[in-house]
């Protein structure tokens, strides 16, 4: 099943996707509720054209775990070495936008803001040192997210990640959460980004150095992981930071991420003095 957050004449509520018609649900609370409480909510009968609501970001999770270098192409495009065990950053939940938002930011703070297309892993159960055996019964669902990256104070600046991941817009969530049934194998997956309609990241997710189920198992080993959560599992080679030269996303430019069985994410970017 497909749920989103979607807003209709100034109401926010759950709906069912179904092609291009979004199902009222009998959920009325958020979808953080519904995950939290691990609810699959009746489909209605009441419809309305996809294109008449305003998606919203899926849900608001308590966490958003990151992991860095997971795909080793991208690792290698950045001059890294392989890692030995996950890499986990954080990123702030005040930086979701929803699909269609703009990603915006200041030329007074940063001026190399990089694309990275992710799949992102809701969880459903909370999990502590939980097996790899048994590390997909924890999840709720799945979505897609964009670890809009500021290099130039992720690299340049800063000694950690999190300001240059962090800034506000910097973490499109969406469009919609897909069921954990829908997707049985997370690593059978394709992740492609591109920029203004051209293909920059074509990759796939069996190429994860350390796939869903061990970074689920890894994570919950370091912090007890809460329904809502989400980790967003890194990124294919591809970026602008990989290229010769480095090619970063301007002003007017539109990324666009589309994982299979999921949908696309889509957003502009704008940039303020």
């Amino acid at each position: 099943m497909r749920f989103a957050t979607f807003t209709y004449n100034d109401r926010t509520r759950v709906g069912e996707i179904i092609e291009d018609r979004v199902y009222m649900t009998s959920e009325l609370e958020p979808m953080s509720y519904m995950v939290r409480r691990g609810l699959i909510p009746n489909r209605r009968n009441e419809s309305l054209a996809l294109a008449d609501v305003r998606l919203e970001a899926p849900l608001r999770p308590g966490k958003i775990i990151a992991i860095g270098k997971n795909y080793a192409e991208h690792a290698k495009e950045t001059g890294s070495d392989l890692p030995k065990a996950p890499i986990i950053f954080a990123k702030f939940p005040s930086a979701i936008i929803a699909t269609g938002e703009a990603i915006t930011w200041s030329s007074s703070i940063c001026n190399e803001v990089d694309w990275e297309g992710e799949l992102a892993v809701i969880i459903g159960r909370r999990a502590r040192n939980v097996s790899e055996d048994d590390a997909l019964k924890h999840v709720f669902g799945y979505t897609i997210a964009n670890d809009v990256s500021a290099r130039d104070l992720q690299i340049k600046t800063d000694a950690q990640w999190t300001r240059g991941k962090s800034l506000d817009t910097f973490c499109p969530l969406g469009p919609w959460l897909v069921t954990a049934d829908e997707i049985p194998d997370p690593q059978n997956l394709t992740v492609k980004t591109s920029v203004n309609g051209k293909l920059m990241q074509n990759g796939k997710t069996s190429d994860m150095i350390f796939p869903v189920k061990t970074l689920i198992s890894y994570c919950s080993r370091m912090f007890t992981l809460e329904p809502g959560d989400i980790i967003i599992t890194g990124t294919p080679d591809g970026v602008g930071l990989g290229m010769k030269p480095p090619t970063y996303l301007k002003d007017g430019d539109v990324v666009e991420i589309e994982i299979s069985s999921i949908g696309k994410l889509s957003n502009p970017c704008k940039v303020t003095e």
